[in-house]
């Protein structure tokens, strides 16, 4: 087995189509995080972003794509964003993780979202998670009839609010894919705000992110397209979704709503408009990513399982890093695990989220006005 390391920027066309081929010979790696296109992404933003290719006769059968630092610490790329994370490799291709984690200069590499049929990672997982999954069955008729055969006990409620939402606003409308720039800056302000309200730590602060969904926004291939999707009552836009879909599989990533519209169960009502026209659009799965929310029992058709965990060369920068990180996961683990602490610990986030808003309101009243 031969192993070359290269940039994501540096892939040219002939390897970028085998990735591509991989993926599709590949069920479980056809995630669209798992495509060339979002390392790409990611390596705009982060220096340290490379991809293994793993090669046999001559050919790519693998790729391997990560981050790593000047210390040799790794992670999977775009860890914390991806909700799905893999060697990406032809079907009966065998590697040792300790060889490339050499092949890769790392002396560590850490992952939260691992696929499950990462044999040469299993000694290293540390614990697995349920990742809940929409198998997608495209319907002929209206989404009014698509809810009703695939959803029978949200149906009645859902259109029920749906109907309200049409009287009071105007006429319910869903665009799956929305090419409005202007839209997508409202999602991300509208995203920021709720993060804020919820005591959430506000990604879309970090400018990085913000112009990474900005790029993948414009990315417009067969293997991985950014889709914006937006739903309007009349000409108001009342919720919207912005994730990466590969040719078969959507990953829901950012959803979010006109909070002055909270009544009208908005989330929910963008994501099954979402599914539906999902599968009209050839996609056949919904990845709803890892994480225990009430919308997600709702939705789902079944799980898959997710591994975290440190894979690791025996070395004191290895050891040190697994130290310092570790309490850091199994105290993030700690309420999922635990079901009597869900709700405590999102009202005392949302009391933090609510004393934060005030504060910014307030700090915002204060500021000198110009004359």
């Amino acid at each position: 087995m031969d192993i070359t390391i290269r940039r994501p920027d540096e892939l040219t066309a002939a390897p970028r189509r085998a990735w591509h081929h991989t993926m599709d010979e590949s069920p479980e790696y056809a995630n669209p995080f798992l495509a060339p296109e979002f390392a790409i992404g990611i390596g705009r933003q982060h220096g340290g972003a490379r991809v293994a290719v793993l090669h046999e006769g001559g050919e790519p059968v693998g790729f391997f794509p990560y981050e790593r630092n000047a210390f040799g610490i790794g992670r999977a790329i775009g860890l914390g964003l991806s909700d799905c994370q893999a060697l990406v490799h032809l079907p009966g291709v065998t590697w040792d993780a300790q060889e490339l984690l050499r092949a890769c200069g790392m002396s560590i590499f850490e992952f939260d979202h691992l696929v499950q049929e990462q044999r040469p990672f299993d000694r290293h997982v540390t614990g697995t998670f349920a990742s809940p999954v929409i198998d997608v069955k495209p319907g002929d008729g209206s989404s009014a009839e698509w809810l009703r055969s695939s959803y029978p006990g949200l149906a009645k409620t859902t259109l029920k609010k749906e109907r309200r939402i049409g009287r009071d606003l105007g006429e319910v409308r869903f665009v799956f894919d929305e090419r409005d720039p202007e839209m997508l800056r409202r999602l991300m302000q509208w995203k920021s705000a709720q993060y804020r309200r919820t005591g959430r730590m506000d990604r879309l602060s970090r400018p990085w992110i913000v112009d990474l969904v900005g790029h993948l926004f414009e990315v417009r291939e067969e293997h991985f397209t950014g889709v914006l999707s937006v739903l309007y009552a009349g000409e108001r836009p009342v919720a919207a979704h912005f994730g990466p879909r590969s040719s078969s599989v959507l990953a829901a990533w950012f959803t979010t709503y006109d909070p002055e519209l909270r009544y009208y169960s908005p989330g929910l009502l963008m994501h099954l408009r979402l599914t539906e026209a999902a599968g009209r659009h050839g996609v056949t799965l919904v990845d709803l990513g890892r994480g225990d929310k009430e919308y997600k029992e709702w939705l789902k058709t079944r799980e898959l399982r997710v591994g975290e965990g440190f894979a690791a060369r025996p070395h004191p920068v290895a050891a040190a890093h697994r130290m310092w990180r570790r309490p850091v996961r199994g105290l993030r683990n700690t309420v999922p695990a635990h079901p009597r602490l869900r709700e405590p610990a999102d009202r005392l986030l949302k009391t933090v989220g609510t004393l934060r808003t005030s504060a910014r309101v307030t700090s915002e009243s204060t500021k000198p006005r110009p004359r």
